[in-house]
């Protein structure tokens, strides 16, 4: 009877970690900055090549100029708003034109930010809503369409930890993303005998993003998430890039459905901190 030393086995799961997305493609939307680019670089330095998709087409274009030099793999930059099918449509038959498949999908487009629900305008809801949740959707329906029905995909959908509990200022962002939580068990479900499997990751407070400076509050030092954190620390880019690595990889490959939280346990005992952000209940969103 053989058996394997435990270092062969650490080295055998190394290469496969490392040689585990070679060859695939993945289109990122939101990829040009923050949480998605740095999915991008990961997803590059093992073995991916990428589309970074944005309203921002000079933004993703720079973008893929940094992750091409710096990983040697390729980088398709394309401009896309997720509100508007016709545009999301062009930009993945584009992408089918260059590297002729996407065996990956990171709905990682959103937008936010901090608002008392009582002077919350009608419109800054409907434009959350529209970019989180039915932009998810909409870039799925369309990639479903035109290539995973037939050949099958991996769908990961970047949402957040705000619903679980009810964060205050956060009506807006927490109902978009739980709603995409929502989406992703119906599409895991529906389109699973069709090879293609649909996950959540949720992100807590991520150092070093758009989303801590503008979500932080005056009163909200980087301290008061470390000490609330069962983990002691704050979460970074990478954290959840590596996570979303394995929800793409073939090591999650029995892996469907799922929401993967990714905040150190902050959602079990972070507090909603009330009091520090009185001063914000006459904030009026103005989108």
């Amino acid at each position: 009877m053989s058996c394997v030393r435990a270092s062969d086995s650490n080295s055998l799961f190394k290469i496969l970690l490392f040689s585990s997305l070679r060859d695939k493609v993945a289109f990122i939307t939101g990829g040009g900055s923050g949480i998605g680019f740095r999915i991008a670089e990961i997803f590059m330095r093992h073995g991916c090549r990428t589309v970074i998709a944005s309203r921002s087409l000079p933004r993703v274009s720079a973008a893929a100029k940094k992750l091409a030099a710096a990983t040697g793999q390729l980088c398709l930059p394309l401009s896309m708003d997720v509100r508007v099918p016709p545009a999301i449509t062009d930009a993945v038959d584009q992408a089918l034109r260059e590297f002729g498949k996407i065996d990956i999908l990171v709905n990682c487009a959103a937008g936010n930010f901090l608002c008392p629900a009582g002077t919350l305008s009608f419109n800054a809801f409907k434009t959350v809503m529209d970019i989180d949740t039915v932009g998810t959707f909409n870039v799925s329906r369309v990639l479903y369409e035109k290539f995973f029905r037939d050949h099958g995909g991996v769908i990961v959908n970047i949402t957040a930890t705000l619903g679980n509990r009810g964060q205050v200022l956060q009506v807006h962002a927490g109902s978009a993303k739980a709603a995409v939580d929502a989406m992703t068990r119906h599409l895991a479900v529906e389109w699973g005998p069709q090879n293609i499997r649909v996950n959540s990751l949720a992100p807590g407070p991520i150092s070093g993003t758009e989303g801590i400076r503008r979500l932080g509050g005056p009163h909200r030092a980087p301290s008061l998430a470390v000490l609330a954190s069962p983990l002691q620390r704050m979460g970074n880019k990478t954290d959840v890039a590596h996570s979303a690595l394995y929800l793409a990889s073939p090591l999650a490959s029995y892996v469907t459905g799922a929401v993967l939280v990714v905040d150190g346990g902050a959602w079990l005992s972070f507090p909603n901190y009330v009091q520090g952000l009185v001063d914000l209940t006459s904030a009026s969103a103005k989108l």
